[in-house]
């Protein structure tokens, strides 16, 4: 009862959450490596209300951005949208809010929990926060709270964080083919947590790999990557048709390193 009192402060004065199903959001903070094993089998952890709460980020974001912005078109807010419900900016939202400090979870250290986990909680929070009390106030808390105290629009529309779309972007601008190869990397601990690696190619000459715990995390390293690499070749001096045939004959020798 004092621990459930305790939780409950904590959500109510440092969260400004009031919550009518206090289990709810106890499972938010339950990270998947300290899983609760049931009688029969299963296993209870925050996965389910991580995927439901970043569906409804994604949908009040956008609705949020939608409003903010009415002149602006399809492909300016979707990028903004991608940096603010981005792995590495929803972590640093949560560690301002303080969510570390609830969780629950079997990490080698506290700053490792901070930096792979605390994002994941923010959308588990959010998705049961959804649950027990709906969209309308989900959406007002994210909105209100969220957006206006731990959000910095002013920086964000200055950084560029989306480097997938900036590497289609070039490719279509010198009708060049970008393509990604991303897959699950297999796991010899079945309760390890999940890693993809994406590996990246430009006229089917391969370019760079990066790794995240999502696709899109492993696909945005392997596009920065890209991007670093076509930087640093397209010069004055070294023309889009000259990376082209550099490429192929690399390509060629089989000189190419892809590694991390």
């Amino acid at each position: 009862m004092v621990k459930n009192k305790e939780f409950y402060t904590f959500l109510n004065k440092r969260l400004k959450i009031v919550p009518r199903k206090l289990e709810l959001y106890e499972l938010a903070f339950l990270h998947r490596s300290a899983s609760v094993v049931l009688p029969d089998g299963g296993t209870v952890n925050n996965e389910r209300l991580e995927y439901l709460g970043d569906a409804i980020i994604s949908a009040v974001i956008a609705d949020y951005l939608f409003r903010m912005f009415p002149n602006e078109k399809e492909g300016f807010l979707t990028r903004i949208r991608s940096k603010i419900v981005n792995r590495a900016h929803l972590d640093s939202i949560a560690n301002q809010m303080g969510l570390v400090q609830a969780l629950t979870a079997c990490t080698p250290t506290k700053e490792n929990l901070k930096k792979r986990i605390s994002g994941e909680a923010l959308e588990a929070l959010m998705g049961a926060l959804y649950v027990d009390r709906g969209y309308d106030v989900t959406h007002r808390y994210i909105t209100e709270h969220i957006m206006k105290n731990y959000v910095d629009m002013d920086q964000l529309l200055f950084t560029e964080t989306d480097f997938k779309s900036r590497l289609m972007e070039w490719g279509q601008k010198y009708r060049m083919q970008v393509g990604f190869d991303t897959n699950e990397k297999p796991r010899e601990n079945p309760k390890s947590p999940k890693q993809f690696v994406s590996k990246i190619t430009i006229s089917n000459v391969p370019i760079a790999k990066g790794t995240g715990k999502s696709k899109k995390d492993a696909e945005q390293m392997a596009a920065q990557k890209t991007l670093t690499f076509i930087s640093g070749s397209s010069t004055e001096d070294f023309s889009i048709e000259a990376l082209i045939h550099y490429l192929e004959r690399m390509k060629e020798k089989d000189k190419l390193n892809i590694d991390d």
